[in-house]
């Protein structure tokens, strides 16, 4: 989906949730071994998955359906809602007893989290775009900054700082999508430390000294791993301690530089 993200990796169909009760899970759009069908090539060459069933269990998954203004919204009673309440359930534990933890020791604990697909949902887009990307409508989509909220993230990033926990961001939306990513979390209710020391952008034309190894000004080499680990090591620099970092896709999540991670839900799409 998102430009942002390198997304030239996209897979229509690519389930890596990490979640066992993803309906899509397992599910490739090559390379599954099993026909669609019960059928193979004359070569027996196995057949890819059918884009079109795919289609539909995505569809399954996210509850989907189009509201009064036509707008694609996953349903609270889906799997994937399901899915994330249980992931959002443990966090809410975890982050309680290590932000408690951290008192006690006068440490500074910290969490991390992505802005596509774990604040904020882009499943209308996806479906509108038959899983494809196209970076100048993805900007336009972005721009608009009126997509909805993930279940349960903004609460979960609200209770990270009623615990007494500093929240960060790290993600793939570019400096000059700043303002629309603010004004969007806004929407949904996340108004905690959108500032530029708080909120992590990728700027490919003056990339931080932090990530000089892959970066430099006109000369952006990083990986979605590199970036994003990197700028984690940043923010633990500063004297924070990552206890959990939030993600969709594993390379928000790879890297190092956080304690704990989680994995939420995207049958969607791939980064790598």
């Amino acid at each position: 989906m998102h430009k942002p993200k390198h997304k030239k990796k996209r897979v229509a169909a690519l389930a890596a949730t990490g979640v066992a009760a993803v309906a899509v899970a397992g599910a490739a759009l090559y390379g599954t071994g099993v026909a669609s069908a019960g059928q193979t090539s004359a070569h027996s060459t196995p057949e890819p998955q059918n884009i079109g069933l795919l289609v539909q269990q995505i569809d399954t998954y996210y509850g989907a359906k189009p509201d009064a203004n036509g707008v694609y919204q996953a349903s609270p009673d889906s799997p994937y809602a399901k899915d994330l309440a249980r992931i959002e359930a443990d966090a809410k534990k975890y982050i309680d007893k290590t932000a408690h933890t951290a008192k006690q020791k006068h440490a500074k604990p910290a969490v991390v989290f992505d802005i596509d697909d774990t604040l904020l949902l882009s499943f209308d887009y996806e479906r509108k775009t038959n899983y494809t990307y196209n970076s100048t409508t993805w900007a336009q989509y972005v721009a608009q900054a009126d997509r909805p909220a993930v279940f349960g993230t903004p609460e979960l990033v609200k209770y990270a700082k009623a615990k007494g926990v500093e929240v960060f961001y790290n993600s793939g939306l570019t400096e000059a999508q700043r303002s629309s990513a603010v004004e969007n979390l806004k929407k949904i209710g996340v108004d905690i430390n959108l500032d530029a020391n708080h909120m992590f952008l990728k700027d490919t034309a003056n990339p931080p000294s932090y990530l000089k190894d892959c970066a430099t000004s006109g000369a952006w080499k990083c990986t979605t791993v590199q970036y994003k680990s990197g700028t984690r090591k940043h923010i633990e620099s500063l004297g924070y301690d990552i206890i959990a970092n939030f993600g969709d896709q594993y390379s928000d999540l790879d890297g190092g530089y956080a304690n704990k991670t989680y994995k939420l839900p995207n049958p969607t799409y791939f980064v790598g």
